[in-house]
């Protein structure tokens, strides 16, 4: 076991709140003391006051003070001792590298090659629970978006900022991608890994088929789905500004046209043992794609990781809060008012005897007891009469001094 310590140490600033607060509970309980004693005679105050002693206050200042103070304690997050967690295993490694040049502008998909591109990835992203995915864009060059994850939420974040523009222009290179997620994956455990390729093809003075050679090498396969026309299409910029449709047009004023280069592509999958699904500017079946392409690979897990983390103790500060929230108006209880509150409900709860057998088990007054009863009464009218008497005659007598 080691020391104690604190995760959030930043939170120690609250002591002083606590501080302050605790001062103004004392100052607010001695203010109330000394009322009390200005107005209220202190042979008086055990019997016209009904108030807890003072020991009993004080025990319920210091218990608010304590839940104040196991809270910021909770903050603060105290740890000690240590636990491993193990990383959940997986059946893959998928690096998902995703064309960013501007030929995905291409609108012979609906609304672009890009936009669909992203849409089917958000699509397929269910059927590999359990996997760790990657994001790679690429156009002149290739930049990780985001590493190898099971955290889909952060890659769908990272997906949806993704556009033209992401990393580094000019024409596509497909050796690029290839290189950069051959070196993201790891080396460890019977894992699958696959590099899933959306692009239109296009490759601008690369070597695609040497980066591919090196990926089967180490056992990497490459899937790839093609976007776009094969026949061509041409490419539309829309400025945000004007919502306007601009043609891309070469040095010469000629419009660039952007087609689907299926043999390059074809190749490539085929050195690695993989598989090409021409997309065109159709609908995908992910979902028979998922099938008959991807789950095949899945095989084995990976090794077993994990990581040492220390214990987290601040459930503990903020069960000693609660005790202390609830215990506090209870130590202002008195004993005897409690036992008296009891007994007053079991006396409702359960009659006497006497009341459970009717009339009959209390007797009657007789006429000499009912008598003296008068008598005593009628004695105490007549002496009430004369010290009202008497007190009316001293007055009288003190206002004629005064004349």
């Amino acid at each position: 076991m080691t020391g104690l310590t604190f995760a959030e140490p930043q939170f120690v600033h609250g002591l002083w709140i606590v501080a302050v607060l605790g001062a103004l509970l004392v100052g607010l309980e001695l203010r109330r003391t000394h009322l009390l004693d200005r107005f209220v005679a202190p042979a008086m105050q055990s019997r016209g006051v009904d108030q807890p002693g003072d020991w009993r206050r004080a025990l319920r200042i210091g218990l608010l003070v304590l839940s104040m103070l196991a809270i910021v304690i909770a903050l603060m997050r105290p740890q000690w001792g240590f636990e491993f967690i193990e990383a959940p295993q997986v059946g893959a490694e998928i690096m998902v590298a995703l064309d960013v040049s501007r030929s995905m502008l291409a609108e012979d998909v609906a609304p672009n090659r890009l936009e669909r591109a992203k849409a089917e990835l958000r699509d397929l992203l269910p059927y590999l629970s359990g996997d760790q995915v990657g994001l790679i864009a690429f156009a002149g060059r290739a930049s990780v978006l985001c590493p190898l994850t099971p955290d889909f939420g952060f890659l769908r974040l990272v997906l949806d900022n993704v556009d033209v523009g992401s990393v580094s222009p000019g024409g596509t290179r497909l050796e690029e991608p290839i290189r950069k997620a051959t070196a993201g994956f790891g080396n460890s455990g019977d894992l699958s890994r696959v590099i899933l390729l959306f692009t239109d093809g296009e490759d601008h003075d690369s070597f695609p088929l040497d980066a591919a050679r090196e990926a089967a090498e180490r056992g990497i396969r490459i899937i790839i789905i093609g976007f776009g026309d094969e026949n061509g299409s041409e490419i539309f910029v829309t400025d945000p500004q004007t919502g306007a449709r601009n043609r891309v047009v070469d040095s010469g004023g000629s419009p660039v046209i952007s087609r689907l280069d299926g043999d390059l592509l074809r190749d490539l999958a085929l050195e690695t043992q993989g598989a090409y699904v021409p997309a065109g500017t159709g609908v995908l079946d992910l979902e028979s794609i998922f099938e008959a392409h991807i789950r095949p690979l899945m095989r084995g897990t990976g090794e077993k990781r994990g990581r040492t983390v220390q214990k987290d103790g601040f459930q503990w500060a903020l069960l000693l809060a609660l005790l202390a929230l609830v215990a506090s108006p209870l130590a202002q209880v008195r004993r005897r008012t409690s036992l008296g509150l009891l007994l007053f409900g079991l006396a409702l709860g359960a009659p006497p005897e006497g009341w459970a057998q009717g009339a009959d088990a209390l007797p009657p007054m007789n006429e000499e007891e009912m008598t003296a009863e008068q008598e005593m009464m009628d004695q105490e009218e007549m002496m009430a009469e004369e010290e009202l008497l008497s007190g009316e005659a001293s007055a009288d007598s003190m206002v004629r001094e005064r004349i």
